[in-house]
C-alpha cells in the first residue's frame, strides 16, 4: 500500500483515546485494537489493518506486532501465517472466567489482609467506602477503587501477588465504570462487604466478598458484550 493510499485509509479509523497516555507503544496499540473491537469498529473475521493503525498511531509495525501477538493470546485476534491477523470470536466463558480469576487473587490477597488487619486499615477502607458512596463520576470511581485494591495489595505484602497481577490485563478498553452499566453500585456494595469482614478479621468471608464482587463485574461484562455482538451467535 503507498503512503498516500494507507494516509486515506487511516482516516477511517477513529483517533485514540486519552486512555492510552504514558503506555509503551505495544500497550497502546493493544488498547487501540481493543477499543476498534468493543465500538464496532472492527468486527469478527475481520481482517486487522495493520498499516492503518500504525498510521494512526503514529508508530512502526512492531509494536503492532506485539499487540497482535499479546491479542492472540487473550483472543482477541488469530493470526494465521501468511495471511494476516484477523479479529476473533470473545468467549463469553473466558470473559466470565477472566472475572473470576480476578476474585481468586484479590482473594489471596484480602485473606492476608484481613488477617493483618489493623484499626489504621479498617479506618482507611472505611474513609474510601464512605466516598464512593453516592459517587457517580466514573473517573473518581476509578480512582478510589485503585486506593481500596492498593491498601489490600499493601498490607498482604506480596510481591509475587503483585508481579501476578501485572500480568493481567483488562478486558474493557477504557475507564471499567464509564463503559459497563451497572458496575459503579456493584463496586459500592462490594466495598463495604469487603470491609465489614475485614473490620470482623473474617479471612474467609473477606474472600468470598471479593469473589462475589468480581463475579458480578465479570456478568455485567458478559452481558455487555452480547448487547454489542462481540460473542458469536448460536451455530457460528
Amino acid at each position: 500500500m503507498s503512503t498516500d493510499a494507507a494516509s486515506e485509509a487511516a482516516t477511517s479509523l477513529p483517533a485514540p483515546s486519552g486512555a492510552m497516555v504514558r503506555r509503551n507503544s505495544g500497550e497502546q496499540v493493544a488498547l487501540y485494537l481493543r477499543r476498534l473491537i468493543f465500538d464496532g469498529h472492527l468486527r469478527q473475521g475481520d481482517r486487522v489493518p495493520q498499516d492503518e493503525i500504525a498510521h494512526v498511531l503514529g508508530v512502526s509495525r512492531i509494536p503492532v506486532r506485539e499487540a497482535l501477538l499479546s491479542l492472540e493470546r487473550e483472543g482477541w485476534v488469530t493470526i494465521r501465517p501468511h495471511r494476516g491477523a484477523f479479529i476473533g470470536a470473545l468467549d463469553e466463558a473466558a470473559v466470565r472466567d477472566h472475572y473470576a480469576l480476578y476474585g481468586l487473587i484479590y482473594g489471596f490477597a484480602v485473606r492476608r489482609a484481613a488477617e493483618r488487619s489493623t484499626p489504621e486499615l479498617v479506618e482507611r477502607l472505611a474513609a474510601t467506602c464512605a466516598e464512593l458512596d453516592g459517587e457517580d463520576d466514573p473517573a473518581i470511581v476509578s480512582r478510589l477503587t485503585r486506593h481500596f485494591d492498593r491498601l489490600i495489595l499493601e498490607t498482604a505484602s506480596s510481591p509475587r501477588l503483585r508481579a501476578v497481577l501485572r500480568g493481567m490485563v483488562g478486558i474493557v478498553p477504557g475507564n471499567f465504570f464509564a463503559l459497563v452499566p451497572g458496575s459503579i453500585a456493584v463496586e459500592r456494595t462490594g466495598s463495604k462487604a469487603i470491609l465489614e469482614a475485614i473490620r470482623r478479621h473474617d479471612a474467609e468471608q473477606a474472600t468470598e466478598a471479593y469473589a462475589t464482587m468480581l463475579r458480578r463485574q465479570g456478568d455485567l461484562v458478559a452481558d455487555l458484550f452480547t448487547s454489542r455482538g462481540l460473542f458469536p451467535g448460536p451455530g457460528a
